[in-house]
C-alpha cells in the first residue's frame, strides 16, 4: 500500500481543528483525538472524536480495498 498523507478536519464556530497523518499514523490519530476530547480547556468533545474517527477507520477501509483491488484486481467486499 502506498502511503499518502491524509487531512481530516472540523470546524466548531470560530475554532479549526486540522489534523494531518500519513496512512501509518491513524492509530496515533486516533488517540489524539481522545486526548483533544478529554481536554477541558478545549470545545472538543467526545462527540467529535467519535465522529471524526468513524471517517479515520472509513478511509482506512477504503484505502485497504484499494490496495487490494490494484494488486488482485478484484473488488473485495
Amino acid at each position: 500500500m502506498q502511503n499518502g498523507m491524509n487531512v481530516l478536519a472540523l470546524v466548531k464556530d470560530s475554532e479549526r481543528y486540522v489534523f494531518l497523518y500519513d496512512d501509518d499514523s491513524d492509530a496515533a490519530l486516533l488517540q489524539q483525538l481522545g486526548q483533544f476530547a478529554s481536554d477541558p480547556d478545549l470545545s472538543f468533545t467526545w462527540y467529535d472524536a467519535a465522529i471524526l474517527s468513524q471517517k479515520v477507520r472509513r478511509l482506512k477501509r477504503q484505502a485497504v480495498q484499494e490496495a487490494a483491488e490494484d494488486e488482485f484486481g478484484y473488488i473485495s467486499r
